[in-house]
C-alpha cells in the first residue's frame, strides 16, 4: 500500500501534549527564547490548545506539567484537577517534586483519580537524576497503583548530567518492571534507549520531536526497528509549544510505508490501552 492510501485512525491518541496555566505558560515561553532561541509556532493557552486538537481529528488528548521548583506542584495538580473534571477525555501526567514536604502524600491522593495517568519528571529541568533515592517511593507507589511515569530522559534538545540512559539504567536496575514512557524516543541516544524495549517490557516510547526533518538530527533507528515495536510506541505531537507544524512529524511517519497495523496502534490503539489501565483505580 502506498504511503497515500495509508488512513490514520480515528480517534487519534496525542500522548504528548503540554497543558500549563496561562501565566505559566507565558514564563515558559519566554524561558524558550531566552535558553534556546525558540519561538512557539503556536503561542496558544490550554483550552485554545484542545480545541485545536480536536479540530484535526485527536480524541483523548493526553498532557502533562511538571514542577520545575519545589512549592508548586500543589498549585498545578489544583489546576490539573479543575480542568480534568471539565473535560472527561482529557488525561493527565501530573506533577511532582520530590523536594515538597507532602510530595508522597500528595502523589497518592492524585493517582487515586481515574484521570491521572501517572506523573511527568522533566529531568532536564527539573534538575535530578532518574536514580535519585527521593524517587523510589514514587516509582514504588505508581507501580503499586498500576499508573505509569513520563520522563523526559533523553539528551535532546541538549543535556546535563541528569539525563542520559545510564542514569536511567540505573534506575532499571533497582526497578526492572517500572512503567515508563520515555518521551521523545529517547533522543539523541536512540540506539541505547530502543535497546531498553526488548529487556523492560513495561517500557514505551513516545514519538514527540522525533520525526522532524527540518530539524537535521531525528530518528535513526530505521523502519525496522518501528515495526518490531509497534506495540510499545506512542504517537505524541508535543503541541503547543513546537516549532514545525504537528504535521510534518505525521507525514514522516506516513512516508516510512509501515503496516496499516503500525498505525493503527501508534497513532490510537496503544493509547487508548494505557489510559484503559490507568483508569482503574487500585486500593
Amino acid at each position: 500500500m502506498p504511503p497515500e492510501a495509508k488512513r490514520l485512525p480515528k480517534p487519534l491518541v496525542d500522548f504528548h501534549v503540554h497543558l500549563f496555566p496561562d501565566r505559566l505558560f507565558d514564563a515558559i515561553r519566554r524561558q524558550f527564547v531566552t535558553d534556546y532561541g525558540w519561538s512557539v509556532l503556536h503561542p496558544l493557552y490550554w483550552r485554545e490548545s484542545v480545541a485545536h486538537l480536536r479540530e484535526r481529528g485527536v480524541g483523548p488528548v493526553v498532557y502533562s506539567n511538571y514542577a520545575h521548583r519545589k512549592d508548586i506542584a500543589r498549585g498545578l495538580n489544583d489546576w490539573n484537577r479543575k480542568i480534568l473534571a471539565e473535560l472527561p477525555d482529557l488525561y493527565c501526567f501530573a506533577a511532582f517534586h520530590p523536594d515538597d514536604e507532602d510530595a508522597l502524600t500528595q502523589a497518592a491522593d492524585l493517582l487515586d483519580h481515574p484521570q491521572v495517568l501517572g506523573f511527568k519528571l522533566q529531568l532536564l529541568v527539573q534538575r535530578f537524576s532518574p536514580d535519585d533515592e527521593r524517587l523510589f517511593p514514587l516509582c514504588e507507589l505508581v507501580m503499586a497503583k498500576g499508573k505509569r511515569l513520563l520522563l523526559h530522559v533523553g539528551t535532546g534538545p541538549v543535556g546535563n548530567e541528569f539525563v542520559g540512559v545510564a542514569p536511567f539504567r540505573r534506575l532499571l536496575a533497582r526497578y526492572p518492571d517500572l512503567p515508563a514512557i520515555v518521551a521523545h524516543m529517547g533522543a539523541l541516544e536512540y540506539g541505547p534507549f530502543g535497546e531498553l524495549l526488548a529487556e523492560h517490557p513495561a517500557i514505551y516510547m513516545d514519538t514527540a520531536f522525533s520525526f522532524l526533518p527540518r530539524l537535521g538530527s531525528m530518528f535513526d533507528l530505521g523502519s525496522d526497528f518501528l515495526e518490531t515495536h509497534r506495540e510499545r510506541i506512542l504517537y505524541g505531537s508535543d503541541f503547543p509549544n513546537i516549532l514545525f507544524p504537528r504535521e510534518d512529524e505525521i507525514d514522516t511517519l506516513l512516508g516510512f510505508d509501515l503496516s496499516q497495523a503500525f498505525y493503527d496502534a501508534v497513532f490510537r490503539d496503544n493509547g487508548l490501552q494505557i489510559i484503559r489501565e490507568g483508569s482503574q483505580m487500585r486500593p
